[in-house]
């Protein structure tokens, strides 16, 4: 897959957008960046730098090459002669139809169009085409140069190996790609962190506990679980010899107790005041910068333990 896709454009380049141009210049191709902000190269070329030693550390020896990008004013010519397309546009499909009418007939043989979009689905975005065989979704988590999933959906109107070829080249660059079955708003991981915040500001707006007391619950508890392992599997270890049919048996009905009992949650001014407020009693005056940083440093750490072991 290495010769397969050599070039890559990525459309839109802002916090999402510039850490795929980071990640793709790191493997070594050639990168041509589109976003209409004049500061654009400054900002992700700013970026490449600052991510550039955690992409050493993961094995990336192009890492911190600012001459592998290449910044464009019209995304027409940013695509052309790419291989692949990393649409990261903002979510609102009349912004994203509007570029792909304006590529498509810059687009070389083959090109595959991967849209990083976190909600809108595949068959309204091919709406936007007209051959919509090249278009999947690709979508990744921040910052995608660190956290290794990415959701991959096709369809019918999908041509045969597009999915295929797209999982080779993300898997190429160290990616763990899954694959929805069908298409849902918020695909598969965003659906369940939302199902967890919604629980989480219960909580808060209940007071049960802190907004920095629950995050400290999940940090602390599950989710250092959750970083190695999913909820199911999990669960069939606690069910002792019989598993998660073990589990189930004995555990299942309070569970079913506890779902019952979840609350629901609405962002309404007072609720948003009462979560920053949370936050910024929990994080005691560290900035967002060194969040990030420490963010990245644990996340570096967990991922070459999982390497090591």
């Amino acid at each position: 897959m290495r010769a397969d896709i050599e070039r890559v454009a990525v459309l839109g380049a802002g916090v999402i957008g510039a850490s795929w141009a980071a990640l793709f210049a790191a493997s070594g191709r050639r990168v041509a960046v589109f976003d209409p902000a004049p500061e654009t190269p400054a900002r992700v070329l700013a970026g490449v730098e600052a991510a550039a030693g955690v992409l050493r550390a993961l094995g990336h020896d192009h890492a911190g090459r600012p001459d592998l990008l290449e910044f464009f004013d019209d995304p027409a010519a940013a695509v052309g002669g790419a291989a692949l397309v990393q649409e990261n546009l903002p979510e609102r499909m009349e912004v994203k139809h509007a570029a792909y009418a304006r590529i498509e007939p810059a687009l070389a043989p083959g090109a595959i169009i991967a849209s990083s979009t976190s909600g809108l689905k595949l068959s309204q975005l091919q709406a936007g085409l007209v051959d919509p065989s090249r278009l999947v979704i690709a979508h990744p988590f921040n910052p995608p140069h660190l956290i290794p999933l990415v959701e991959l959906l096709g369809n019918a109107a999908t041509a045969p190996g597009v999915l295929d070829r797209a999982q080779g080249f993300y898997e190429g660059i160290g990616k763990i790609c899954i694959r929805l079955n069908r298409e849902v708003t918020g695909h598969i991981a965003n659906r369940l962190q939302a199902a967890l915040w919604r629980e989480a500001i219960h909580l808060a707006v209940e007071g049960v506990a802190s907004v920095g007391d629950i995050d400290k619950a999940v940090a602390h508890g599950p989710g250092l679980r959750w970083g190695v392992m999913g909820p199911s599997t999990l669960f069939h270890l606690a069910g002792g010899p019989a598993g998660l049919q073990g589990f189930c048996d004995h555990l299942g009905q309070p569970m079913e107790s506890w779902w019952a009992d979840l609350g629901t949650a609405e962002l309404t001014p007072e609720v948003v005041a009462t979560l920053v407020g949370g936050v910024e009693a929990a994080v005691e005056g560290e900035s967002l910068t060194e969040l990030a940083a420490r963010r990245d440093r644990l996340v570096l750490a967990a991922l070459l333990a999982r390497r090591d072991g």
